[in-house]
């Protein structure tokens, strides 16, 4: 009695191809619009960087806004409180936080009523109450930028593993964002620069951790609060355009505006 074949006819097999580059396709369109909403997604195909395209990229007016304003808020109620007589710092803790969290409420409330995107400001507000409830715990103003530091460490240590697997998470977000998927780890070049703009990024959440750190430690708020609002969306920024400038140079202007 003949065996049954097992081969897939030559149509099961065309399908099953299809199939597969269906599924590829899709996700190579999901990784790409997942990398479009980066701050580099908004940059990375610019033959020319304008202030206007940098403001896009780290969230707009209101994104940065959003960012800056409740830490600042925070930090000056704060000073203020603590420097007339009669205000102990616990006793200025509660009207800070109040005053910062107040402002997060308004920006996502703003967000809804304006039927904006109000994912950012959401994750800000969360990350608001989780540090407000964090230093309310403790009675320790400082204790509002300890989150921080485990947000900063864990995006330098996703990056680090992502280095030493040979797959730089830089990388892969401009390789979809460029229509390169992953075939820039075949391309010497492109790789370096990929690894090098990934060690960069590490650096970026490293120095947040070495300057900041000593700072909670020796029990500087006045020096943290500042030194989190300049190495926020500022050294951010910066890091951003240096990132642009790298893809600029690797990848050829004629494969950026097919992009």
């Amino acid at each position: 009695m003949a065996e049954p074949d097992s081969k897939p006819s030559g149509d099961d097999g065309r399908a099953d191809a299809a199939a597969d580059d269906a599924a590829s396709g899709e996700f190579a369109r999901q990784m790409a619009a997942a990398a479009e909403r980066s701050g580099l997604g908004a940059l990375a195909r610019d033959e020319k960087l304008s202030g206007g395209d940098l403001l896009k990229a780290i969230g707009g007016v209101r994104g940065v806004l959003e960012a800056l304003l409740p830490g600042l808020v925070f930090l000056v109620t704060y000073a203020v409180l603590t420097s007339l007589s009669g205000w102990t710092t616990q006793a200025a803790l509660v009207p800070a936080l109040a005053a910062s969290v107040g402002l997060a409420v308004v920006f996502t409330i703003v967000r809804l009523a304006t039927k904006g995107q109000p994912t950012q400001a959401i994750a800000g507000l969360i990350g608001v109450l989780a540090s407000a409830a964090l230093s309310l715990w403790s009675g320790d103003a400082r204790d509002n930028y300890v989150l921080g530091f485990f947000t900063n460490a864990a995006y330098a240590v996703a990056l680090l593993i992502s280095l030493l697997v040979r797959w730089p998470a830089i990388g892969i977000i401009v390789g979809f964002l460029m229509g390169d998927g992953t075939a820039w780890r075949e391309d010497r070049r492109k790789m370096r620069a990929a690894q090098f703009l990934t060690i960069v990024w590490i650096g970026l959440f490293t120095a947040r951790l070495v300057v900041q750190v000593p700072l909670y430690f020796v029990d500087n708020v006045a020096a943290l609060g500042v030194s989190r609002l300049l190495m926020g969306v500022p050294l951010y920024a910066l890091v951003l355009v240096f990132s642009w400038l790298v893809v600029r140079a690797v990848y050829p202007s004629s494969a950026r505006s097919a992009e």
